[in-house]
Formats: structure tokens, sequence, C-alpha cells
């Protein structure tokens, strides 16, 4: 497997280099994102690991440049911002997953392994699920509703794809950051929340039949 790290903290890539090539990996390092620009858009990456505040370019924006010209190739944001606000805005430029320093090499392994898993494991048989009039292609990951196109970032489709396969289930929180973001997140962020949110303002907007509603303190669900 071949990764890319986009790192300028010597400490970090050290760590990194160290743990990952003793896991199998081939790991090649840009100390800066106009490097780290250059190197993704012109050799194939199996998964990429990006600081936030790199020189050059930062990581919010390279991850949004990557994403725009190799939307199959994951992203993990790897820094110390990590608010609420911090996450949401890595989510929405494209990053599949956060991880906030500092960190065990341990947990950034197993994040690593889940989006591997993710991206090489989906299946090329369209799948169909309906909730009312809302109609989702796992497949193609494509989302309609009444028969309009709905465009969502990464992170909504996997957070509706997931309630949609447990439709009429009602989810915790915890359920969600599990099975979404793949590993705990600290469970004192809103970040489930905010994202319900927008999924609401994209799919029962408009719409007389409300799909996603509250289970007051459970969670949240998704059906008719």
């Amino acid at each position: 497997m071949n990764l890319l790290l986009v790192e300028d903290e010597p400490s970090v890539v050290s760590v990194i280099l160290r743990g990952l090539t003793e896991e199998g990996f081939t790991v090649s390092v840009a100390p800066d994102g106009l490097i780290g620009q250059q190197m993704a858009l012109t050799n194939n990456f199996d998964i990429i690991i990006l600081d936030i505040m790199l020189p050059g370019i930062n990581g919010l924006e390279l991850c949004k440049i990557i994403k725009q010209e190799k939307p199959s190739t994951p992203i993990i944001m790897l820094t110390a911002l990590g608010t609420t606000e911090n996450v949401v805005q890595g989510l929405d430029n494209g990053a599949d997953d956060y991880l906030i320093k500092p960190f065990k090499f341990a947990e950034l392994f197993a994040r690593i392994r889940m989006l591997l898993r993710r991206y090489n494991g989906s299946s090329t048989t369209d799948q169909i699920i309906n909730v009312a009039d809302l109609q989702i292609n796992i497949s193609a990951k494509m989302v309609k509703r009444a028969n309009n196109d709905i465009v969502l970032t990464a992170t909504e489709y996997r957070l509706l794809e997931f309630m949609a396969k447990n439709k009429s289930k009602i989810l915790s929180r915890i359920d969600i950051l599990e099975s979404v973001w793949d590993i705990d997140f600290n469970l004192g962020t809103n970040v489930v929340d905010v994202y319900v949110n927008y999924l609401r303002k994209k799919i029962d907007k408009n719409h007389e039949q409300k799909l996603i509603h509250t289970a007051v303190g459970l969670g949240y669900v998704l059906k008719d």
C-alpha cells in the first residue's frame, strides 16, 4: 500500500513513518502543501494523510484540490485543531476522517484500515434504497427526492446511507459516530447533530413529509 503523508512536524513524521513502514506501507512524505499537491496529483496513493496547518497551501485547501481531481482517494486530516467547527470544516472540504493531535498510532492505523476497507470493498452491483419518495443509489452514491437530484458532501452521504440502511431504527449518536466516522470521536462534540441538521436542510426542506426524525433523548431515525 502506498501512502502520502503531508506533514511539517519532524516528530510526527518520524512516528508515522516508523509505524506504517513496520506495517508494510510504502510512505512518501511531503513537508509542505505545495509539494504535497504536486505529489498527490502526479502519483497514485492508496490513502493520504494531511496536516491542516501547512506551509504553502493549508491542508483544507489541499484536501479540496485532491478530492476534485481524485475523489476516490481516501484522506485523513491530522491536526491539533479539534473543535466541532474545525472537524466540520475538514469534512466539508472532502476529508473522510479527522484525527486530533496528540494521537496514538494504534488509533491512526485503525482508521487507515477502516477507510481502506470502505473504499476497496464497494460493490459494482446497483443497490437502491427507497424511503418514501427518497431514493438512494448505493453503488452510484446518488440521491434523489421526488426525482430531483440532491447534492451531498461525502460525510453527509455516508450519514444518509447509514440511516437508510437502518431505516425505521432509532440510531444513537454513538451508533452514528462509530459507523459513519469509524472510530469514536470526542463525545463532547456535537458533530452528529450538526450533520443531521445539514441533511434535514437538503432532504426535508420544502417537503411536507419529513423523513428525518428526532427521538428525544435517544437519537435519530429515518422513516416514512
